[in-house]
């Protein structure tokens, strides 16, 4: 065999190897009865045209490739934001494991989660049984102080309540009565992560806050409620805690989960770490307002803040690029009375420089993206901003008002003429627009790279180059660990779009003899 104690080898290039070739050609030719090479590129290139894409858009009951994933995971983000909580999934082991591991490929820590494991006879039966074991062990075994739980579409399909099986577990002593256990049904066959990030939200401040609501005075304590929705980039997590204590603002980050997913290797493992505490949460509605950082994706949090807390939850877009941090700024200042700290306006200087710097590079490049609701719009705008022509924009799970909004914000500026926005479809979608309307560049999660290789499977002049922004980033490291949010986070995408720029015409130009002549040291 290839492979022995002497001398080690990862799977590429090991499977390059003769005996491995050898190996997966006989697997080919006697086991997968699949088509003649002819056949398949026969089919592949009939895939990239313009008839394909028009009976692709037509497809009614499949989806490839979603660009979003399931309530739960949103759900299970936005508990660990809180100190010392447990995610407790009601559903199958299987569901949990799934969350876990996307997390772990995502943030590379270990990810808290537990479940109670629902098998063939709590389809039937109810899952009643599984919740009482499942509190009390979670709470014997992990010791939180908070177990917030969550549903998977298993519970959701056999109708399981889980106000009633929280509330039979502790009227039988399975845990305390005043233990907290916030709780929110998400199914997974309907909405995404983001609807199930807010779900939990929702559920999260409704039971800290609903039964203590007289002696909550709007304003009193002088603080602004920031809620960052489904955010996976830890760095937009600090870059709100800098800006507001540069600011001297009083504030509250509502669902924090920056330490825990970003744990140092020091010999210590950490279960728990950081967190919005329970005294946080409880005194929130005592701000002067609430801003959702991702404010189309939260809409059950907006209503209960609004109805509950009587919190105005004034509308702000994703503070991303340039205008919509300024806008931020400017409304905490506001709402605070707060001037904007002067080291952010020396921040801000040295942006609007760096855009400068780089504006002949991004003039006019097209660029086409998909992603969760906020973070298209904020990138568009941003796109907009530095002068390049965003050609298709892609979210699954947006609504009306979004595209409304989206074909708005294009239609003001002179890049966004020919913007088309894409709404309820999928990455395979996404493929053929990359075919028949070619961007010069892709900005979206992994799963892209699959849709870089079609296009230069067709031909080198077809590529589609990626620039991984978004979530999941399972292919590349420490990325989660950037910023994309404020001024800050502006500066971290455009180095990224305008490095991807130059590198791309370095790949274009260094022909020797040919094409170097643009093999340019200086850019």
């Amino acid at each position: 065999m290839s492979q022995n104690v002497d001398n080690i080898q990862p799977s590429y290039p090991l499977f390059r190897t003769d005996e491995y070739k050898d190996s997966l050609k006989n697997k080919r030719d006697n086991y997968e009865e699949r088509h003649e090479q002819e056949k398949i590129d026969e089919v592949f290139q009939w895939t990239t045209t313009k008839e394909y894409q028009e009976v692709n858009f037509n497809r009614e009951a499949l989806t490839v490739n979603p660009a979003k994933a399931c309530q739960p995971l949103g759900a299970v983000l936005c508990a660990l934001g809180f100190e010392k909580t447990m995610p407790y999934v009601h559903g199958s082991q299987g569901c949990v494991a799934y969350f876990r591991t996307y997390f772990n490929r995502h943030f590379k820590e270990p990810v808290a989660c537990v479940s109670d494991s629902m098998t063939e006879d709590a389809a039937v039966f109810g899952g009643q049984k599984n919740m009482m074991a499942g509190l009390e062990n979670c709470k014997a075994l992990y010791k939180p102080d908070i177990i917030a739980v969550s549903t998977t579409c298993m519970a959701e399909v056999i109708g399981d309540d889980l106000n009633a099986f929280i509330n039979n577990s502790k009227n039988a002593g399975h845990i305390e009565q005043d233990f907290p256990t916030p709780f929110a049904h998400t199914p997974s066959f309907v909405g995404s992560h983001t609807t199930g990030w807010d779900n939990m939200f929702e559920g999260m401040i409704k039971y800290f806050t609903r039964t203590t609501m007289e002696d909550k005075v709007v304003g009193s304590n002088g603080k602004i409620n920031l809620v960052p929705g489904f955010e996976t980039y830890l760095g937009n997590f600090r870059v709100m805690h800098r800006m507001m204590k540069e600011m001297g603002v009083g504030y509250t980050l509502l669902s924090d989960p920056s330490e825990v997913l970003d744990t140092p290797a020091d010999g210590s493992f950490r279960l728990y770490a950081g967190g919005t505490t329970q005294d946080e949460i409880k005194d929130a509605p005592n701000a002067i307002d609430t801003l959702l950082l991702q404010p189309w994706q939260m809409d059950k949090t907006k209503k209960y803040i609004k109805d509950t807390w009587h919190q105005p939850v004034t509308a702000i877009n994703i503070p991303m690029g340039l205008a919509w941090t300024d806008e931020f700024l400017m409304k905490i200042s506001e709402l605070t009375g707060k001037p904007i700290a002067a080291s952010l306006e020396l921040e801000r200087g040295r942006l609007v420089d760096m855009m400068t710097d780089s504006h002949t590079w991004l003039h006019g490049k097209k660029f086409a993206l998909y992603g969760d609701a906020d973070f298209c719009m904020g990138m568009t705008q941003f796109l907009l901003e530095l002068g390049a022509e965003p050609s298709d924009v892609l979210c699954n799970h947006a609504n009306k008002r979004w595209q409304k909004a989206m074909v708005k914000l294009c239609a003001d500026s002179p890049y966004g003429q020919n913007t088309q926005i894409h709404m309820s479809k999928d990455l395979w979608h996404f493929r053929s627009l990359m075919f028949t309307n070619k961007p010069d560049f892709m900005i979206g999660n992994s799963y892209g790279k699959f849709i870089q290789r079609d296009t230069l499977y067709k031909g080198e002049e077809f590529e589609v180059p990626l620039i991984r922004i978004g979530f999941p980033i399972f292919d590349r490291h420490h990325l989660h660990r950037m910023t994309t949010l404020g001024y800050e986070g502006a500066m971290y995408i455009l180095t990224t779009l305008v490095n991807e720029v130059l590198t791309q015409l370095d790949k274009d130009t260094r022909g020797m003899g040919t094409t170097d002549y643009n093999y340019d040291l200086v850019r």
